[in-house]
């Protein structure tokens, strides 16, 4: 098991599927000596060794100075139907992911790991897949030393919440081409702490193919 040595660790969006994934994992690897984590609401199940930090996402910049760690693991996200709106979604995908990275950047952060989508770019027609891609450029622009950006394809796990896309996919999954085969949120978060571990200089964008415990 490959990691940094005695490194902190900061988990946004940890009460999601991939972000728990993340908490979990974190919290039993001897390579982070403390992990944070970035929550509206404690959650129900959180290990003993993990800090939460509840936060105002509209008021970012009064915890700025608790951002401070080596790696910022990124995987907050909404859905359009959730957040109400195009305009909504984008403000909590785009928004606060930007707004979060560049705040930790500012006091020190060195490695930003992102949780984006099969099919990121800016250039895409879909509402969607545009606004993951324009979050990835904006991620790059902010002068970490190291990012490793992730697109899975569907997740899954189990989500509080019922999505029958989800339900329906799955049993198809062995049959769709690897690239677009459904991912389990715990392979993701591996996928995430292994390059956390390497900290190799630079980008790399991991596709969904590439992910794997």
């Amino acid at each position: 098991m490959t990691a940094p040595c005695a490194c902190t660790a900061l988990v946004v969006g940890a009460t999601g599927l991939v972000g728990a994934e993340l908490v979990r994992q974190l919290a039993a690897h001897p390579g982070w000596i403390h992990v944070s984590a970035l929550v509206r609401r404690v959650p129900d199940r959180i290990p003993d060794t993990v800090t939460p930090i509840l936060t105002d996402f509209e008021r970012l910049d009064r915890i700025s100075v608790r951002l401070a760690a080596d790696h910022v693991f990124c995987a907050l996200g909404t859905t359009i139907r959730a957040a109400g709106s195009q305009a909504a979604f984008r403000h909590v995908d785009h928004d606060y992911v930007v707004g979060i990275a560049r705040l930790a950047r500012e006091v020190g952060a060195r490695h930003f790991l992102l949780v984006s989508s099969l099919g990121a770019t800016p250039r895409s027609r879909v509402f969607y897949s545009r606004v993951k891609g324009e979050v990835e450029q904006a991620i790059q622009a902010l002068g970490y030393p190291s990012v490793t950006i992730v697109r899975p394809s569907l997740l899954l796990g189990d989500r509080a919440e019922f999505r029958l896309g989800e339900v329906l996919m799955k049993p198809l999954g062995p049959l769709m081409p690897r690239r677009l085969r459904p991912v389990h949120a715990h392979a993701v978060a591996a996928t995430l702490i292994r390059a956390a571990g390497a900290d190799a200089p630079g980008v790399r964008i991991v596709e969904s193919a590439e992910i794997t415990d």
